[in-house]
């Protein structure tokens, strides 16, 4: 996934015909964020905008509030794993669909929930659904989405996060007496946006079809794509630089990425689940800390803009400063006090760096996973959820014994410790290494996924999609 595909030399070799095989970035894009939407802003992260309402309705202490986002967290991770390996069987279209299933489900569990135990349940649907979404779209985009956009796309579609969380706010407050209604139109939601992304992605089936009548020739993975012979000829298979690994079954540099989406999992945590709670704890209003919620999800639009950014910062840049202010953020809403100006502040920045750190660790996997993008993204992910279910009953243990001031310190310094575990000097969107596989003769189209060289599996570990 690169912004630009360059010879080294200031010249960029040419991208595929938009009808060779590729989907409209704009459609694609339109369909990816409002599937994100529905998944993570509406399904999954509302949880933390009703934990008020539904402590107040179930009888739930902070532990037990804690306990069943950790659940979430956990069938989350599951998700991501079925997700990442279904994703080059099945195609991007049937398992996003899947996705969008789990979600609408979830939240129409809860909105229907007689007690704790359903409530649970639905809960834990909605991070199914959420860690079933992000491979298959990410997948659609690098395969279908032509590369010099691909990066931009990518970091659209994650901006879909903030505007659900966004949308979310508005609706609870339109139905702040009734919330069970306001997860039943979440419920709609998501079922209109799993209808739409169908409707968008092509299938797995008529993709390759397509690719066989073309000669073979395709748009392959935005962030592993590898040249191929030119129009008309077979695809050449070509070695590709050998890399080493960081450990068995792991390409060079996963580790480090899955220990640092560990950490800003965990570090996020005490907001997601705990934050509009702990602002009405401390005297904030209902519609104040509504009011809250709605800035975060408006801030973390600003998450489409990370590509560009990292582009031209670099992703160790800035995944330092996006850890520092996530810090900053998660301290910042407890000593605000529940002031409203201040809560507002904190949360938007909260907002802002989240998705822009979730973005950045796309774009990390993408690139340490070249070969099997779809799985590269689903590691960095599920390390982010694993993060969040460890953290999340601990956050909620220690403000039961200690108050949310120092829960939420704890996770602050997680965080700032976290600003340490970026990616390697010098890594960028689009590297020389990068550069040099990318690189395609005047003419010619790029290979189908399939056809990648270095999707072969390591020994050991067939059945295993994601390879290396």
């Amino acid at each position: 996934m690169t912004g630009r595909r360059t010879d080294g030399g200031g010249s960029t070799a040419p991208a595929p015909a938009a009808g060779a095989g590729t989907v409209p970035a704009v459609r694609l894009a339109a369909a990816g964020i409002t599937l994100i939407a529905a998944c993570y802003g509406l399904a999954r992260f509302a949880y933390g905008l009703f934990v008020p309402v539904l402590g107040a309705e179930f009888g739930l202490s902070a532990a037990a509030a804690g306990a069943i986002a950790s659940a979430s967290y956990a069938g989350y991770c599951a998700a991501v794993v079925a997700a990442s390996a279904a994703t080059p069987r099945w195609g991007p279209r049937a398992v996003a669909v899947a996705a969008g299933a789990a979600a609408a489900s979830g939240t129409g569990l809860i909105a229907a929930a007689p007690g704790a135990a359903v409530l649970a349940a639905g809960v834990v649907l909605t991070g199914v659904s959420s860690g079933a979404v992000s491979p298959p779209l990410a997948g659609a985009v690098a395969r279908w989405v032509e590369p010099r956009r691909a990066d931009r796309v990518q970091s659209v579609v994650n901006a879909g996060t903030g505007l659900g969380v966004m949308v979310s706010g508005p609706v609870a407050l339109l139905f702040a007496e009734e919330w069970r209604l306001s997860w039943a139109a979440f419920a709609c939601a998501a079922t209109a946006a799993t209808l739409w992304t169908a409707a968008v992605v092509p299938s797995h089936r008529r993709r390759r079809a397509a690719g066989a009548r073309a000669g073979g020739h395709g748009v392959g993975a935005g962030a592993g794509a590898r040249a191929g012979a030119g129009a008309g000829s077979a695809p050449e298979r070509r070695d590709l630089p050998a890399r080493t690994s960081s450990a068995r079954g792991l390409p060079a540099g996963a580790l480090r990425m899955l220990a640092a989406a560990g950490v800003m999992g965990a570090a996020s945590s005490a907001v997601w689940t705990f934050g509009r709670d702990v602002a009405v704890a401390q005297g904030a209003s209902e519609p104040a800390s509504t009011g809250m919620w709605i800035v975060l999800g408006a801030a973390g639009l600003l998450g489409a803009l990370t590509g560009d950014v990292a582009a031209r910062a670099g992703l160790r840049r800035a995944w330092f400063g996006g850890m520092l202010a996530l810090a900053a953020a998660t301290a910042g809403l407890v000593l605000a006090a529940g002031g409203t100006p201040g809560i507002h502040i904190a949360g938007g920045l909260f907002g802002a760096v989240y998705i822009a750190l979730t973005a950045v660790l796309l774009l990390w996997g993408t690139q340490v996973y070249a070969d099997a993008p779809a799985c590269g993204v689903g590691a960095a992910f599920l390390a982010i959820a694993a993060g969040q279910a460890a953290a999340a009953p601990a956050v909620g243990a220690v403000s039961d014994a200690f108050g949310p001031g120092a829960a939420f310190a704890s996770a602050a310094l997680v965080a700032a410790a976290g600003a340490a575990l970026g990616p390697p000097r010098g890594r960028r969107p689009h590297g020389p290494d990068r550069a040099q596989e990318d690189r395609a003769p005047a003419g010619g189209r790029m290979r189908e996924p399939d056809a990648v060289p270095g999707a072969e599996r390591v020994p050991g570990a067939e059945g295993v999609p994601c390879g290396r």
